[in-house]
């Protein structure tokens, strides 16, 4: 690609009031609308004093910047430019919006939490986001945590996690099934220092509470996926009183290395795994790793009525030892890989199963792509209503790109945005309405139609 003009033939002003520059914002926050964002605080945040005035507009306001790609407080001047204002009402300054965030308190932050998980609910009645699963399918959710590095001297909060880097710790809890991409089912923002299991089984029991009123999958059976941060009783118990089956990584200890050992040699199955060879002459897989299982109960130091009968799923690889010794041990010969399990799926299936849990990672560095690059704020509610929000952003984008349809509803962020939300227009009126004229031949014109008409439709009945 060449530039079309000599440099003296080229100019700039900044001085058309018809255009934006994000004309997808228009029909995803219609369906923000559509969905009650804006009703739903004004019901459960109460923010006192002036500074939380208006509350709907507020967050509604901090959402559309943040599905615009802002990622800091001063970046929701991105919404204040051409003829946003002409699309949109009360688009409030960065200034208003960060008073609005400092005024918060942790009653307010669950205030939020509470809007959040219903509006999660009314997507999924819009789109099907958690789509029912087919023949009898599973819902899963995961748990894990993240660190949100932060550089500000006066982060509150902020502090050196399991990753030795300075930050402020976001749990996170998807939903998906097999067909469908994640979205965020429940979020808790924690002090950097915080352990993992730190209120894990709160999360489990909310998220799990809220995928009982998801549309589709709210007569699906649940699995909790989890890393072995989380293999605790709190967080098992938490899972099992509201339904679901787990499968967490189990820690190395030596009630775990025992079972392991009593796994006979012919025990073991070879399943396909990475880099693995099909070998036509013995119609067998030739792969390194191999599974097995071994019935396990779980927390038995605890009193009889504590403890939790499931599977301990195994997975083995050989063990490339540099030391030479005369005399190895089994866990000198294989690297083990551990996880405990109460659901009743198949040896194989379960391993496969399991290994998908890495799925939420994906949403963690969506997150950090897009509003979660930064935790704006040196105040921790603030931030903790920011890690909300942000989620809310999350959720509603994947809703828009489910609409659409199959190639954009797994798509990450910053596609959607690239495709569906930054696009230039130029407003237009005559006869009283409205026209948003839009680039020719734009490559996604059609995705982009039927967001559009989906968000613009008339109320049904």
């Amino acid at each position: 690609m060449q530039v079309s003009h000599a440099a003296r033939a080229a100019a700039a002003s900044f001085d058309d009031p018809n255009l934006v520059s994000s004309a997808g914002v228009l029909p995803i926050m219609r369906l923000a609308e559509n969905a009650g964002l804006r009703s739903l605080v004004d019901r459960w945040l109460s923010v006192p004093t002036d500074k939380g005035a208006n509350a709907g507009l507020k967050v509604s306001t901090l959402v559309a910047g943040m599905v615009a790609g802002a990622d800091s407080i001063d970046d929701m001047a991105v919404l204040r430019h051409g003829g946003m204002a002409r699309l949109f009402t009360s688009i409030y300054a960065p200034s208003t919006l960060g008073s609005f965030l400092r005024s918060f308190t942790f009653g307010h932050v669950r205030q939020l939490d509470a809007v959040a998980s219903r509006m999660l609910i009314n997507l999924a009645g819009h789109a099907p986001i958690v789509p029912a699963p087919a023949d009898g399918g599973l819902v899963f959710v995961d748990v894990d945590d993240t660190i949100i590095p932060v550089h500000g001297p006066k982060k509150q909060g902020a502090g050196f996690g399991y990753s030795g880097v300075r930050g402020l710790n976001a749990l996170l809890a998807t939903v998906s099934t097999s067909t469908s991409a994640p979205v965020v089912i429940a979020h808790r923002l924690r002090k950097g220092a915080a352990g993992s299991p730190r209120g894990a089984a709160r999360i489990v029991a909310d998220a799990l509470k809220t995928v009982t009123r998801l549309p589709g999958a709210n007569t699906a059976p649940i699995l909790l996926r989890a890393d072995s941060a989380y293999y605790g009783h709190a967080t098992v118990t938490a899972a099992l009183r509201a339904g679901a089956a787990v499968s967490i990584t189990a820690r190395q200890d030596p009630a775990v290395k025992r079972a392991i050992g009593t796994i006979p040699d012919d025990g073991w199955t070879k399943i396909k795994y990475t880099d693995a060879i099909y070998d036509q002459d013995t119609d067998t897989w030739t792969s390194d790793a191999e599974v097995a299982e071994v019935p396990y109960i779980a927390f038995s130091s605890k009193p009889k009525k504590d403890r939790i009968e499931g599977r301990l799923v195994v997975r083995r690889i050989p063990e490339l030892n540099k030391k030479k010794l005369s005399q190895p041990t089994l866990f000198d010969t294989y690297r083990f890989h551990a996880f405990f399990t109460t659901s009743t799926l198949d040896t194989i299936t379960a391993d496969q199963v399991h290994r998908r849990h890495a799925i939420i990672e994906q949403v963690h560095a969506d997150l950090k792509n897009s509003a979660l690059a930064h935790l704006p704020s040196g105040i921790f509610t603030a931030n903790a209503a920011w890690l909300i929000l942000a989620v809310i952003a999350f959720n509603l984008t994947r809703t828009a790109g489910t609409i659409t349809g199959a190639v954009l509803a797994s798509a990450t962020t910053a596609t959607i945005r690239r495709k569906l939300v930054s696009i230039p227009g130029r407003i237009a009126s005559s006869a009283r309405r409205i026209t948003l004229h839009l680039p020719d031949a734009w490559p996604w014109e059609t995705a982009w139609s039927a967001l559009f008409s989906h968000a613009l439709a008339p109320p049904q009945g």
